[in-house]
């Protein structure tokens, strides 16, 4: 049987051990730059660093956080985007199928 003491020195490492566990898996359901299809739509975490010659449709204000395919809230972070199943893209980010929300 464990003690009192063992079980309250226990129970804080254990907290923190799935905090970490949980920040981990957030970060791992993002979408990356180098993913196959990030590749092929030309997804950029940052907007600003799209390739605007190889991209010409691409124009100032455009991110994922007010495109039309962004499923998060204009105000989250990172959303989840069908482009992408079960990862999440920055709000900050820009890829070519953007498309203006309504």
């Amino acid at each position: 049987m464990t003690s009192r003491r063992q079980f309250i020195q226990i129970v804080p490492a254990a907290g923190a051990a799935l905090l970490v566990a949980r920040t981990v898996s957030a970060q791992s359901d993002m979408v990356t730059e180098k993913d196959p299809e990030a590749v092929r739509l030309g997804y950029v975490s940052d907007a600003n660093k799209a390739d605007k010659a190889k991209f010409k449709n691409w124009a100032a204000g455009e991110h994922c956080a007010n495109c039309g395919l962004f499923q998060g809230k204009p105000t989250d972070a990172a959303g989840p985007c069908p482009l992408y199943p079960g990862k999440k893209v920055s709000a900050k980010g820009w890829c070519s199928a953007y498309v203006k929300k309504a």
